[in-house]
Formats: C-alpha cells, sequence, structure tokens
C-alpha cells in the first residue's frame, strides 16, 4: 500500500511503501513532554519503504533530546513534526507521524500507549533496529 505524507504546508512530504498491505497500522502515542506538545503518535514497519521529500531546507529544524539517539525533524513554517529519524551504524531508520498520514481510514490505526523513559541507550537503538523503517531516502538533506 503506498501512503502518503506531509506536514501542514507541505515542505516536507513523504511516501510510504507499506509491504505487504496492512490490515492494521501500529499508532504508538508517545508519553513525553515533546510529543504530547507535538502530537507526536508514531508508526512504523520494518518492511516499509520510506521515500521523503524536503521542498526548502530552511524552513527545516531537528531537534533532538539527551541521548542524541534521534532527530526530530520539524518544519519551521507549519511547527509540523512529520518525523523522527535515527542513524544506527549508517543506516537511517524513520518512524512517521500518524497525524501527516493522507487518505487513511481511522480504522486502520490501532493505537498503543508507549513510554520508553528508562531505556538505556542500547536497548533503545535494538527497539529502533527491530521496529522502525529501515529504508529511508530523504531529499534535500
Amino acid at each position: 500500500m503506498l501512503i502518503t505524507g506531509q506536514c501542514q504546508c507541505g515542505n516536507v512530504s513523504f511516501n510510504l511503501e507499506w509491504l505487504p498491505d496492512p490490515t492494521r497500522i501500529p499508532a504508538w502515542a508517545c508519553a513525553c513532554s515533546f510529543c504530547q506538545a507535538h502530537k507526536g503518535v508514531w508508526t512504523s514497519s520494518p518492511s516499509a519503504d520510506l521515500k521523503v521529500k524536503i521542498s526548502n531546507l530552511a524552513l527545516l529544524t531537528r531537534h533532538t533530546f539527551g541521548t542524541r539517539t534521534a532527530e526530530f525533524l520539524i518544519c519551521k513554517q507549519c511547527e509540523d513534526t512529520p518525523l523522527v529519524t535515527s542513524e544506527i551504524d549508517g543506516r537511517l531508520y524513520a518512524v512517521v507521524n500518524i497525524h501527516a498520514l493522507q487518505g487513511i481510514s481511522p480504522t486502520l490505526l490501532k493505537y498503543f500507549h508507549s513510554n520508553f523513559d528508562g531505556e538505556s541507550v542500547e536497548e533503545r537503538t535494538e527497539r529502533r533496529r527491530r521496529n522502525w523503517i529501515a529504508n529511508v531516502s530523504i531529499n534535500g538533506l
């Protein structure tokens, strides 16, 4: 299934090829204050293919936390956070914000609540390697 998405203004857009076609799309609502403030509800599939286009790089900012293991890509123009990336062993992984998805039936979404406080860097990295989108390309970075 090809799923398109973008921030509100369209500066950051993406095509997400979800294989095989999902019967359910997991949606993790993160409990951290940043995700709560930015409506961060994330989804991914390790077998998916994500192609991201950034139209105007000057309108993009990146936010990292203390562990510096992930970058939240934020559009300065509309203040949306459509995706998060993490480089692991030279490979780029990502999750996308379900609020950026277009044309997805809400009945496909299966919500979970997550709290990653207390995870070690090794545990966090391994979880991302197992669960995040592993085929990621970003045009414009």
